[in-house]
């Protein structure tokens, strides 16, 4: 069983998650350990990665300094997959009020898929834990300024397009955390299974979010 207020407060005091997206799961578990050795220890593993299930087990009981969630959540059915795995978060795309209250009932907190005002606030209503700004390169930090402004108590986590550049600009707006895929943990990288390179990565995007906070 997971704790919610411990597993929160991990993602707000690390403000990075990094999210494992791939198109086989050949190389993902070592990724994952190589993310925590560069000090990234919040990671989410899609569901649309082959294995992702396994993973965040194999996670679980082998790197006990990884908070590990899973990702691409859309259902009901999905979040019970989720909590079976051992996930100690859960992360959608989409708003869909019966998954929030499935994670709530299963004290699993929940990074909760948003686009519109309205639908950031449905989703904090309805318990999400933070509202996952999606995809955060459409909308941009000015977005999420002028949405915080009426909407002070929305805890912010732009996905989609993050990387070391725009980081800055996003917490100065007001986001809680960011979430970085693909310009953290490239296909590249993942194919050629370069350990270093990840690790390298994953401790330039702990730093930048370090330096944007202290601005």
């Amino acid at each position: 069983m997971t704790n919610r207020k411990w597993v929160s407060d991990n993602i707000f005091t690390a403000g990075l998650v990094a999210i494992v997206r791939s198109k086989s799961d050949d190389y993902c578990f070592e990724a994952v350990a190589a993310l925590g050795v560069g000090g990234c220890n919040i990671v989410e593993a899609t569901l649309t990665t082959p294995g992702a299930l396994d993973l965040v087990s194999k996670v679980r009981e082998q790197l006990p300094n990884i908070t590990m969630g899973i990702g691409s959540v859309l259902t009901v059915d999905h979040v019970l997959a989720a909590v079976d795995a051992g996930a100690q978060f859960v992360v959608t795309p989409i708003l869909n009020t019966a998954v929030i209250k499935a994670c709530n009932d299963a004290d699993l907190p929940i990074v909760c898929g948003a686009f519109t005002p309205t639908e950031a606030q449905t989703a904090h209503d309805a318990g999400a834990d933070f509202v996952k700004l999606f995809p955060a390169e459409t909308l941009g930090a000015k977005y999420i300024k002028a949405l915080l402004a009426p909407l002070p108590h929305l805890r912010i986590i732009p996905t989609g397009g993050v990387d070391i550049t725009t980081i800055p600009e996003l917490f100065a707006a007001g986001c809680v955390a960011v979430a970085a895929g693909s310009n953290l943990v490239s296909e590249a990288l993942l194919s050629s299974r370069d350990a270093d390179a990840i690790t390298k990565r994953a401790q330039s995007y702990v730093d930048a979010v370090a330096k944007a906070r202290c601005s």
